[in-house]
Parts: structure tokens; C-alpha cells; sequence
């Protein structure tokens, strides 16, 4: 190979546009102008997903990717822009396109690119038919567990110029009816290569039926039910070889040792869910269903998708242990297998590793060597550590939108310290410990300083170093990269490896749905989600995720549809009431479903609202009511009064605009002079983190340092671009606004809100509730162009 070649494994996509030829015969003119909208479609595409768009040949484009996953989801992104587009779009006008992926050995030479990779992706293209994605096998095998997507294996198809038939699958799109798939599908299995000038009357009719499809689904999609078709088919087949382990009685005198209990029931769950063969469901959906109530097994077993449960109790004397075990078929309520362990409180992990295999044996599933050794593994020889571990994740475990989530994640990081001082070869305190240090870091934003992120890395590298090629070292790996570097590419590349190990654990489409999110691509990060909860079906964590990724959306109804499958599990969940409540604030600037919740959870005692105090406060500020904010905040303590993904606003602001509104502007000038004392000491501790400087600029701005807040929020923007990151980026671009309007920017303000709106994800603060209600909006309230904004946003 000469010194200007390099060789390696990449993904291809090659697209084409349908009908460009012919229809260049008919009218050049809006061919060439419909070619001109293709392109700058697709280019806006291809750089989301790390595309390389390596030439362009007539109305076909070549462009390479780091991955497979990548490819497949940047084809779906382009077919469902161009599907959107066409809906609207008179038959003459619309923009169909073929794209075929392949992944193989390319040469990049001279600025070109060949090889196997490319050969074969030109081939396959032409296979996909009008609006369609045909992908080779080798790809299929490598996103089919990561994609949320249907596939079809069409027949094996002779290509031209390849000596072998090949296997190839066709990508079902969401928006296509059942008919028209099976349509093309016995079309495909008929020829594999249509020629190019006899494509016209399949490109007529299937080019009607896309249309009508898609502007269906488009026009439609809004009022479809929450679930999906996994869902459904979850409920009408339970595999018999699925389980859920329920929490187990804590039989000790001392209730101490409840969280001990808790660990031994976990272990068991999590030995289970390294196999395989079996389907195990989430400890996040099982610990409501706390032991010491009566249980409807039956429906428990119908709520979870499950055929069997396991029931257990511990009791923890002394130096002494009993565990005791009992598989149930949850269908008939039968009792298969019980078995009491009275053993040394050293043999605790013995027992656990013991059951695990016996109900494994029970329902006969078969287990590979590395998930034999993987259940055999104790996870610590030392007691006080596990102690310590079992407490920690119990705290993890529940940290929702709770605006009291960071003291119990500084408390869980406080006890992983411990347990991983007792024992230095402590695994999974290490995995759990890192999780924490990213959240402080990342999810709440609350510590986005290097220190922090030192933390993290260092627990992953301990991990690492402890056992590099386990599956959880991989995971651990991933969130490490998403939360930290925001490594996106690196942290799918990381799942990937995962996946193969850790068949039952919904984190790793949790996670997958989350990057995805962060990339703007809001509709894959939502079936993820969904997918997720699948195998944890009642957590109400994700569900509240999948309520926000509707919200991102646009789509109001939805996410209160997502928040009532939260609170059909945990229907007294302050944060989740309270939550689903605002969003009518939000969507329809309606004030009274959050004012009910709130009063009905105050009937309940001054303390019950404490988690959810920051909506009682943005209630009350667009109530303006003063007595209900200050109340609001006696009730927050220390805790922020708005968070808004990582824009976080401090009592001291909260204090600020309370004054603010009662027209006390001593007081006001007080409060956000010790509001911007707080904010300095986090901006000076995270220097390049935008979202921190985003809320300085605000502060200023509110003291009326002009030039100052102007410069801090365009350098929040400068370090937040969009293209890295649409959520914090979205954000920081829209709260300028706010500062532009309060610092007397009137005409700036207006141009950043209107920019705030057309942003890759929706913020509340921009919302048609937010604007038309809250004081914040005040200095722009009887402008001409404000209230046209405000109009347009009303709900239809």
C-alpha cells in the first residue's frame, strides 16, 4: 500500500434520488431546483450522525460513518425528514430517495474512497426501493439490538458484479402501513436490481402510498397511545422462562438491617439477570412491592410480564444467617422450589450465588461457562462493605426529579467511599460510585468542576483495573463517556460490547436513549426509553424521562399520558403529581391542576411537599401570588428554586425575583447580589462550563450590569454549541433571552426568543404558559412582536 492510502473498516451509505433523470427530461428546471433541496437537506443530516459525506455523484451522495449504528440511524433520520416533507408536498414536488448500507474494508486514496464497502453499498441501494433503507447482514447484526426497529430479511438477492447472492434486510419504517410492506417485500424478492429508466410506474404508486402513510402517521401520531407493539405483544405472550424477585421480609430485630436485606435480594435479581436465557425484571420495578403487605402474585406476575416470582425473607442474628427462598409460577400461583439456608453470616454470598443457580435450574435455563463463573463471583468477602453498598444504592436507587437529590447522592457517595476503603477489590462499589460522581457532575450540573470528573474517571479506572473485560466495566465506561466528555460515539461503541453480557439490563438502553436524546435525535432516544422500560416496566424514573423526551417534543398530551403510567405505579409520588400537573402550566397556561395537586399535598402536612416546593414556587410566581412564593420557598430550605435541565436558579434568586415582584427592589438587589456570590464561586470552579456562566449572566443582568450580563451570555452560547450538545446548548441560547430582556435589550431579546423557539429541543421557560404567565417575561409584555410570539404558541 503506498503512503498516501489508508485501509480500514467503515460504514458506507450511498443514496440516490428517485426520478431525477426522468424527470430532468420533463422540466430541468424543478429538477435541478428539487436536487438543490435534496442536498441541502441531507447535509444538514449527515454531520449529526458523524458523517462523512465523501462525494456526491449527480443525485447520488457517498458518505462514510464510524459505525453501523450511526449509518442506520442518520438513513432513518433522512427518510423520515424527507416522509415529513412530502406529507405536505403536491405529487410533483416531492423528494424520494433509496439509500443502501454496507459495512467493509474502503481505501481512502487520493480523496476517493474504495473497495468492497463501497462496491457493495452502490449495489444494495437500488434494492431499497423508493423511500426505503436496504442494509447488508453484516450491519443488521451490528444495530439490531441497539436500533429500535423493525427488520425484514428479503430473499437472497444476486448483485451485480458480486459472485455470491447476498442477505439483505429492509428497515420497516414506523410510518408505513402493514400493506405496503408486504407489498414491497414480495416485489424485492422478485428482482433484486430495477433498471433505471423502467422505475417510473413503481415509483408513481409507491411513491402515493409513502405519502399517504406518512402524512397519516404525521397527522396522527399525537393521539396513538403511549404504548408500543412490544408492549402489546408483552401482554398477551409471557415467556415461561421470565421472572421477577420481589423484595424480600427483613425477619431481624433490628430494622437496621433492612438495607442488608435489600442487598441479598438484589444480588440474587442481579446473578439472575446475567443469564441469557432468562428474562429478569429491573429492582427498580419490583421495590414497590414491598414485603410485609399481602400480595396478589397473579397480578403481580400480569403487571411485571412475568410467569414466575420469587418470595424470601432474611434474618440476621449475631454471626448467624436464614434465607429463606421460595419460586412461585405467579400464572397458577404453584409453588415449584423453596429452600431455607441456615448458615454462617460469612456464607451470605454463598447462598445468594446457591439460589440463584437452583431457580435457574428450575426453569431450565441453560447457562453459559462465563455466566456460570459471572454467578458464582461473590460481589465483596467483607459484610460492613456490602452494608455500606446495599445503603448506597437503596439511595441511588430513588433519586427521581427530587429537588433533594443531591444531598442523598453526596450521602450514597459518602458510603461508597467507605465500603470501597474496607475492601479496595470492591467491583461494583466502584461502578455505583463513579454513577454518582457523573450525576453530581452532569445531571444535576450542581458540581461541573474537573475535580468532580477526576472522581468519576477514577473510580472507572479502579473498576477497570479490577476487571477490564466485564460487561459492567464496559457500561460503567459508557456513562463515564456520555456524562464526562460527552464522547457520544464512544459511549455507544462501549454499549455495544455490554449488550452482549448484560441481555436483561434496561440501562443500556436507558443510557442509549439519553445520548441519542443529547444528539437531537429525539424520536430513537424515545423508543429506547421505551425499550427500556420493557425490561423494567415499573420504573417510574424512566417513565418520567420518556414524559420529558415528549416534552423536548413538543408533544404535551403525550408527556401527561407518560407521567399517568408513572402514577398508575407510585400514584402518591410527590414529584410525579406534581410534575404532570405543571405541564398544563406550560401547554395551556392554566394554573389550577398544579394549584389542586399543590393544596391537596399540603392537606396531607407542612413537610409532604418539600420534593416538589420549586413547582409550588413557579406556581405561585404565575399566580403572582407573593404569600404562596414565600411560603414556597420556608418550604425549599437550601434547595433551588427552578432547575431546567443543567440552568439551575438558587433560593437567593428565588428570594430575588419574590422581591422583585412585590416591588421591593432593596430586597431584590440583595438577594441576587447573594444569589451572584453563589453563582461566581461555581463559574470560577467550572470556567468552561456554559450553563453555569448562562445563569451569572442572568444575575447581572438582574443588577443591572448591562454589559457585563451580555458578555457572560454569549460566552455561555460560545461554550455550549448546539452541534455538541442540543439540550444544554438549546438552553443556554434561550435564557439569553431573559437576559437580553432584563438588561434592556429589547430588540435582542426578541431575536433570541424567536431563535430560543426554532432550537433542536423546547424549553418551559419559552413555553406559551411561561411567557403569557411569568414575571420573568414582564419587561417585553405589551411589545407588539411579544404578544404575536405569545399568540402563535397557544394551544390549538
Amino acid at each position: 500500500m503506498s503512503a498516501d492510502e489508508q485501509r480500514k473498516l467503515a460504514a458506507i451509505m450511498f443514496t440516490d434520488m428517485v426520478g431525477y433523470s426522468a424527470l430532468s427530461q420533463r422540466d430541468e428546471k424543478l429538477a435541478q431546483e428539487l436536487l438543490e433541496e435534496h442536498r441541502r437537506l441531507l447535509r444538514e443530516i449527515f454531520p449529526r450522525f458523524n458523517g462523512t459525506e465523501i462525494k456526491t455523484i449527480g443525485d447520488a451522495f457517498l458518505v462514510e460513518f464510524g459505525s453501523a449504528l450511526e449509518a442506520a440511524q442518520c438513513a432513518i433520520e433522512i427518510q423520515r425528514t424527507l416522509a415529513k416533507r412530502d406529507a405536505d408536498a403536491t405529487a410533483d414536488r416531492q423528494i424520494q430517495v433509496r439509500i443502501g448500507v454496507h459495512i467493509g474494508d474502503v481505501v481512502h486514496r487520493g480523496g476517493d474512497v474504495y473497495g468492497d464497502g463501497v462496491n457493495i453499498a452502490s449495489r444494495i441501494e437500488p434494492v431499497a426501493g423508493p423511500g426505503g433503507i436496504c442494509v447488508s447482514m453484516d450491519v443488521e447484526r451490528q444495530v439490531r439490538n441497539a436500533l429500535e426497529a423493525r427488520f425484514e430479511k428479503l430473499a437472497p438477492t444476486d448483485l451485480k458484479n458480486i459472485s455470491v447472492p447476498m442477505d439483505l434486510f429492509r428497515i420497516v419504517l414506523p410510518w408505513e402501513h402493514k400493506s405496503e410492506v408486504r407489498g414491497q417485500k414480495s416485489e424485492i424478492g422478485k428482482s433484486s436490481v430495477i433498471p433505471k429508466g423502467g422505475r417510473s410506474a413503481l415509483i408513481g404508486a409507491l411513491g402515493l402510498l409513502v405519502v399517504i402513510a406518512a402524512g397519516w402517521w404525521f397527522s396522527h401520531r399525537g393521539n396513538q397511545s403511549t404504548s408500543t407493539p412490544r408492549q402489546s405483544e408483552a401482554a398477551t405472550a409471557i415467556s415461561g422462562k421470565s421472572i421477577a424477585v420481589l423484595p424480600f421480609e427483613n425477619l431481624s430485630r433490628d430494622p437496621d438491617n433492612a438495607f442488608f436485606t435489600d442487598g441479598v435480594q438484589d444480588e440474587i435479581l442481579t446473578y439472575l439477570a446475567k443469564i441469557a436465557d432468562l428474562k429478569v425484571i429491573s429492582r427498580t420495578s419490583v421495590m414497590q412491592y414491598k414485603s410485609g403487605a399481602p400480595r396478589n402474585l397473579r397480578e403481580i406476575g400480569q403487571q411485571l410480564g412475568v410467569a414466575h416470582v420469587v418470595e424470601g425473607s432474611v434474618q440476621r442474628a449475631a454471626n448467624k444467617v436464614r434465607v429463606n427462598a421460595q419460586l412461585i409460577d405467579a400464572r397458577n400461583d404453584g409453588h415449584l422450589w423453596a429452600q431455607t439456608y441456615d448458615r454462617d453470616l460469612a456464607d451470605v454470598f454463598a447462598i445468594q450465588s446457591e439460589i440463584a443457580k437452583s431457580i435457574a435450574d428450575q426453569l431450565q435455563a441453560k447457562l453459559s461457562p462465563n455466566e456460570k463463573k459471572a454467578i458464582e463471583q461473590p460481589p465483596t468477602t467483607d459484610l460492613a462493605a456490602f452494608d455500606l453498598y446495599s445503603r448506597a444504592k437503596s439511595l441511588l436507587l430513588t433519586v427521581t426529579f427530587s429537588v433533594t437529590a443531591e444531598p442523598d447522592e453526596r450521602k450514597a457517595i459518602e458510603l461508597l467511599d467507605e465500603a470501597v476503603k474496607r475492601d479496595p477489590s470492591f467491583f461494583d462499589a466502584y461502578c455505583q460510585l463513579a454513577r454518582a460522581h457523573e450525576d453530581l457532575y452532569a445531571v444535576s450540573g450542581v458540581d461541573h468542576t474537573p475535580a468532580r470528573l477526576a472522581l468519576a474517571e477514577a473510580a472507572v479506572q479502579a473498576a477497570t483495573k479490577l476487571r477490564p473485560d466485564a460487561a459492567e466495566t464496559h457500561l460503567a465506561r459508557a456513562q463515564y463517556l456520555y456524562f464526562g466528555p460527552r464522547d457520544y460515539a464512544g459511549a455507544l461503541a462501549e454499549l455495544e460490547v455490554a449488550r452482549r453480557a448484560l441481555p436483561n439490563d434496561p440501562r443500556l438502553f436507558e443510557l442509549t436513549g439519553y445520548i441519542l436524546r443529547r444528539r437531537g435525535q429525539q424520536e430513537e432516544g424515545l423508543h429506547n426509553l421505551e425499550h427500556a422500560v420493557e425490561l423494567d416496566p415499573r420504573n417510574f424514573f424512566t417513565l418520567q424521562q420518556i414524559a420529558l423526551s415528549y416534552q423536548l417534543l413538543g408533544r404535551s398530551a403525550e408527556a401527561i399520558a407518560a407521567f399517568d403510567r408513572a402514577l398508575a405505579i407510585v400514584p402518591d409520588n410527590v414529584e410525579t403529581r406534581t410534575a404532570r400537573a405543571s405541564y398544563y402550566v406550560y401547554w395551556k397556561a392554566d394554573t389550577r391542576p398544579l394549584h389542586q395537586t399543590i393544596d391537596a399535598i399540603l392537606a396531607q402536612g407542612s413537610g409532604a411537599i418539600a420534593t416538589a416546593a420549586d413547582l409550588w414556587f413557579s406556581c405561585a410566581l404565575a399566580e403572582r401570588d407573593p404569600a404562596a412564593a414565600e411560603r414556597a420557598l420556608v418550604a425549599l430550605g437550601d434547595n433551588p428554586c427552578w432547575t431546567d435541565s443543567a440552568i439551575t436558579l438558587s433560593r437567593s434568586f428565588g428570594e430575588g425575583l419574590l422581591a422583585r415582584m412585590n416591588k421591593d427592589e432593596a430586597s431584590a438587589r440583595a438577594a441576587f447580589a447573594a444569589a451572584r456570590v453563589q453563582q461566581e464561586k461555581i463559574v470560577q470552579a467550572q470556567s468552561d462550563y456554559g450553563p453555569a456562566l448562562c445563569v451569572l449572566g442572568l444575575i447581572d443582568a438582574a443588577l443591572g450590569r448591562k454589559d457585563l450580563a451580555l458578555d457572560e451570555g454569549r460566552r455561555a452560547i460560545a461554550l455550549t454549541p448546539v452541534e455538541n450538545d442540543v439540550t444544554n446548548g438549546s438552553r443556554v441560547l434561550q435564557y439569553f433571552a431573559i437576559t437580553a430582556a432584563w438588561a434592556g435589550e429589547k430588540e435582542l431579546s426578541l431575536q433570541q426568543l424567536e431563535a430560543g423557539l426554532r432550537a433542536p429541543t423546547e424549553s418551559d421557560m419559552l413555553s406559551y404558559g411561561a411567557l403569557k404567565l411569568f414575571p420573568v417575561w414582564d419587561p417585553l409584555r405589551g411589545d407588539p412582536r411579544f404578544e404575536k410570539i405569545v399568540r402563535s404558541l397557544a394551544p390549538k
